[in-house]
């Protein structure tokens, strides 16, 4: 989240600032095929321990890059892997556990765990760089990354048992499924809405003075948190994709908001609607996914639907901070709205036709 303030910091215009953060899903995406024949073939274990070693090396990495240039990129990259694992991992685990007949909300429950950092991440990001500067930052980082790699020592095995028919399929055949592509559509438009202010909020707030990051990521994190944990059985008592409306249009509203945003109120109110509509879409997908693709290809699946979180960053993010340049933050935060908008149409044509009569 503060990422962007410290390369800006060091000569990185809003363009650039796009590129080096879109960097990183490069990585992400070029490395996700192997990651999830790694989930399926070798276990979900492997993948965590290395996945968590990685991004320990990436984040201790980046004490030492003072400019710009081929080093900080190679720094993004070695980061796009580990969260790459990370991310596809973590989530493959949480659907292995949970009853099926719970799944959207063991999901939502499970992702409080990545919704808390948010908030904490924002909040303490804004007191370390009040007192300190960007190196304590890092370090600090670094020093959690380091609790959760010997957090990651102790989580079990959960690969299901594999079936008689065997062998995994193919990424590309399970990105190519007629029951699936609906969803990649989908999460490709709400993952261009995350993008805008996940990578340009920081330099946004420092121009405008509104606000500040830490409000927006607590407001965002406590309005999804509570969704989570105490509304996170609706979904599945409304309807997945009945639920999926009203929960896209908070996420559009909120984005709005933020483009119009003149007082603190209103960064924390924007962050209150997209809290709340990525506190549904996200699960409401995953379980979506899980319960489209069979139990031996569950990790390729949600390898492939974690990568859109990464092609959504590398096309949104260079292409916002282009757009930023040439005109304005109200206009970068518009078209993120117009993309979640398109996107989440397409996706429900596309769905009524390819699986008619799903949930």
């Amino acid at each position: 989240m503060h990422l962007p303030g410290y390369l800006e910091g060091i000569g990185g215009g809003q363009a650039e600032i796009g590129v080096i953060m879109g960097v990183l899903s490069v990585s992400a995406i070029v490395f996700r095929p192997t990651i999830g024949r790694l989930m399926d073939r070798r276990g979900r274990k492997p993948v965590v321990l290395a996945g968590a070693a990685i991004n320990l090396l990436a984040v201790c990495a980046y004490l030492t890059a003072s400019t710009l240039g081929p080093w900080i990129y190679l720094i993004r990259i070695i980061h796009g892997i580990g969260q790459a694992a990370l991310f596809s991992v973590f989530f493959t685990i949480a659907a292995d556990v949970v009853p099926a007949s719970r799944r959207t909300e063991g999901i939502a429950v499970f992702g409080v765990s990545g919704l808390l950092p948010l908030s904490l991440g924002g909040l303490l990001g804004d007191l370390i760089l009040g007192r300190w500067d960007y190196s304590v930052l890092f370090l600090f980082s670094a020093l959690v990354s380091l609790i959760s790699l010997l957090l990651c020592t102790a989580i079990p095995e959960t690969r299901p048992a594999r079936s008689k028919e065997g062998a995994p399929t193919q990424l590309l055949t399970i990105f190519l499924a007629r029951n699936l592509i609906p969803l990649w559509i989908l999460t490709f438009g709400f993952t261009c809405g995350l993008t805008s202010y996940f990578t340009f909020l920081k330099t946004y707030i420092d121009k405008t003075n509104v606000g500040t990051v830490g409000l927006f990521f607590f407001a965002y994190s406590a309005s999804a948190v509570i969704c989570r944990l105490f509304f996170s059985w609706i979904p599945q008592k409304v309807g997945l994709r009945r639920m999926l409306v009203p929960m896209l249009t908070s996420l559009g509203g909120g984005i709005l908001m933020l483009a119009y945003a003149e007082h603190a109120a209103t960064i924390a109110g924007a962050g209150v609607l997209c809290g709340l509509g990525h506190a549904y879409v996200f699960p409401i997908i995953s379980a979506l996914v899980v319960s489209r693709a069979d139990d031996d290809n569950r990790g390729a699946a949600m390898t492939m639907y974690t990568a859109l979180f990464d092609l959504g960053a590398l096309i949104g993010a260079p292409l916002f901070g282009w757009i930023i340049e040439v005109s304005s933050y109200q206009t970068m935060f518009t078209t993120a709205v117009s993309f979640v908008v398109v996107f989440s149409l397409v996706f429900f044509v596309v769905d009524r036709r390819l699986v008619p009569g799903t949930t």
